[in-house]
């Protein structure tokens, strides 16, 4: 019997995503998904691909709650999801609930669902917060060198514009970012304390929105406590994401216009100062997928028991 899956926000540019990654899942059913703006609209009017009947609701947080599904996605703006959060655990608090945006990121009581990372720390939890795109790759690009960090690590970022949702503003406006690259939040951005958190170490991240519409790089600077020649530097990488489908390493730095639609990470670069103690690594990813909803259909299938990469395409 399959998984009943129910979406909240289904509008934006994630939720069109996981529509069609869990409506293609070999185990997941789509229960409902929830639009106030396009309540009673058809989804396959708007969801290339998707050949169901379901039409958009528009739940609230009792109504989402009462509709006896086995999991809830929460894929909403940062600083909406607590009134979900408290009609579920009120009514139906066995109910996965997994959430997109940051606002459970540094609550110890949600797991924190980047797998290639924490899966160990997986124990059953019902509520598991997704990571943030740049913080999963900002993450990654620096883990399997973290015992030899020494000082901060600076990250710099470049996202193309639909990571800052739907919502008009100066950093979705096409008209505004074309031939530009626009800096915006470059101290205490919200992935940074969050990458910091996880990590237990400092990284300084200086954040970009340029022209492109979808997918992410980011430029990591890690000062070494001893000197690293370049093959043991990629030895490492190879070694730490060996075996984990979601993550490529490669010799050269990665291109965002290669990473755009695909549910992977790419890891590349490598280079190393003269010294040997500073070792400079790009990683990119397409923030609506391996940033978002391809990471949060890896939690569902970790949550539920199934193989980690199902209905995740290749």
């Amino acid at each position: 019997m399959a998984e009943r899956i129910g979406i909240i926000g289904a509008r934006g540019y994630v939720g069109s995503e996981l529509i069609r990654l869990i409506a293609g899942h070999p185990r997941f059913e789509l229960a409902f998904v929830s639009s106030r703006e396009r309540e009673g609209q058809r989804l396959r009017d708007h969801e290339a691909g998707y050949t169901g009947e379901l039409a958009y609701v528009a739940h609230g947080p009792e109504a989402a709650a009462e509709q006896g599904v086995d999991a809830l996605v929460l894929a909403l703006p940062n600083g909406k999801a607590a009134p979900f959060v408290a009609a579920v655990d009120a009514t139906a608090p066995e109910t996965l609930l997994i959430d997109l945006s940051a606002d459970y990121r540094f609550d110890d009581a949600w797991y924190y669902g980047l797998p290639e990372l924490t899966r160990d720390r997986y124990a059953g939890q019902r509520r598991i917060s997704n990571p943030g795109c740049y913080a999963t790759a900002m993450q990654l690009a620096i883990a399997p060198m973290f015992d030899v960090l020494d000082g901060p690590v600076q990250c710099f970022g470049v996202s193309g514009y639909s990571g800052a949702g739907t919502t008009p503003s100066d950093k979705n406006d096409p008209a505004k970012l074309r031939d530009n690259l626009m800096p915006y939040a470059l101290t205490g951005h919200v992935h940074e304390r969050e990458v910091t958190r996880q990590l237990g170490h400092a990284v300084e991240f200086m954040p970009h929105v340029a022209p492109h519409f979808r997918g992410l790089t980011i430029t990591a600077n890690l000062h070494l406590q001893r000197a690293f020649t370049r093959d043991e530097a990629v030895a490492r990488y190879r070694e730490r994401y060996a075996g984990e489908p979601l993550v490529r390493v490669a010799d050269e730095a990665p291109w965002v216009s290669a990473i755009a639609n695909a549910h992977h990470v790419d890891i590349g670069g490598f280079a190393l100062s003269e010294d040997g103690r500073r070792l400079v690594v790009v990683s990119t990813e397409d923030n609506l997928l391996k940033g978002a909803a391809t990471q949060a259909l890896q939690n569902l299938n970790l949550a539920f028991g199934f193989d980690e990469i199902a209905g995740i395409p290749a």
